[in-house]
Parts: structure tokens; sequence; C-alpha cells
């Protein structure tokens, strides 16, 4: 079969079972079948080549007959267009499309990388932003048991003041009391002895 740069572009192949990638057999077989007819087309390129540089500058021979001259001359410029058409610009497609590849692939590489700057810049704004939330909040913590251990010492102290003067208080009452119990005893023992004995009856 005549293979044109279509062929290599179109050509699918079969996916294999249980692996990835291409039959490989499928593909070296391919690959020959490029190979062979490439170097079919050089060969008639240089061949043809070599022919339209003798014809053109006279080597021809002269006692051809007329006849075949439309046969033998004229239908070779005609393969040789059709040859050098597929095989000449075939290294400029190539060329532009490897440079397409290579600004894609460049292109590509740029956004990943700057996807990633700005990902890690990202990553570090909301870290920041969680130590300071969390910075904050042990802040605001740490005040609100400040204020509430302040608050409870002075309920403690406003207690204690409390309990202090209901003991100086209690231990004044008390005092007061037993000093008037102690008065008491004294005034009836004093009036009992300045009782004469035959009052009492004996």
């Amino acid at each position: 079969m005549a293979l044109t740069p279509d062929d290599v572009v179109t050509k699918q192949f079969q996916h294999v079972r249980f692996k990835d990638g291409f039959d490989p057999d499928e593909v070296d077989d391919f690959l020959d079948e490029i190979v062979i007819e490439w170097r079919k087309a050089l060969e008639e390129n240089v061949e043809l080549k070599a022919k339209l540089a003798a014809y053109e500058s006279g080597e021809a021979p002269a006692a051809a007959p007329a006849a075949e001259a439309p046969v033998a001359e004229v239908p070779a410029p005609a393969p040789a267009a059709a040859v050098e058409t597929p095989a000449e610009p075939t290294p400029t497609v190539s060329a532009t499309a490897t440079a397409g590849i290579i600004e894609l692939a460049q292109r590509l590489h740029d956004e990943h990388v700057a996807e990633g700057e700005a990902k890690r810049n990202q990553l570090i704004a909301d870290a920041e932003n969680e130590v300071n939330r969390i910075r904050s909040e042990a802040e605001a913590k740490q005040r609100e048991e400040a204020a509430r251990l302040e608050r409870e010492r002075n309920t403690l102290e406003a207690r204690i003041t409390e309990l202090r003067n209901f003991e100086r208080d209690y231990r004044s009452q008390l005092r007061g009391y037993i000093e008037g119990q102690l008065r008491e005893l004294d005034e009836k023992s004093a009036s009992t002895d300045s009782t004469p004995v035959s009052a009492i009856g004996l």
C-alpha cells in the first residue's frame, strides 16, 4: 500500500487487555511499513532528481523515439512532484508541530508552576490566619480566665472579711455574755454570804 503522512497521523492501534498501552507487535509492524515506504520514497526522490537534472542538462539520448518521450520522460516529473510533496514539507510540519508541542508544554509548565505558587501562598496565608485566630482565642480565654479568677479572689476576700467581722462580733458578744454571767454569780455568792444562819433555818 502507498503510505502517506495522513496514514501515520490517523493510524489507530488496538488497546491490549489487562495492561496499559498498545499491542507492541502491531506498533512494530506499522513502524516497519513506515520505514519501508519512506525508504522507497527517498530512493525514488533521489532517482527522479537525478533524471530531472540529466534531462535539464541535455544528457538525455537524442535517438530516443518521439513516442517514447512522453512515456519515459514526461511522467517522471509527476511522480517526483508526488513524492517530493509529502517528503519536503514533512520536516517543516514536524518542526512546527514540535515547536507547538514545546510551546504548549512550556505554557502548561508555567501554568502549573504559577498554580503551585498560588496554592503555596494560599496555604501560607491560611496557616498564618489560623495561627492568629488561635492566638487571639488563647489571649481572649486567658483574659477571661484572669478576670474570673480576679472576681473569685475578690469574692473570697470579701467573704474572709465578713467572717472575721463575724468572729470579732461573736467573740465580743460571747465575752460580754460570760462576763455578765460571772457578775451574776458573784452577786449571788455575795448575797448568800451576807444572809444570817438563822434566816436559813438552821
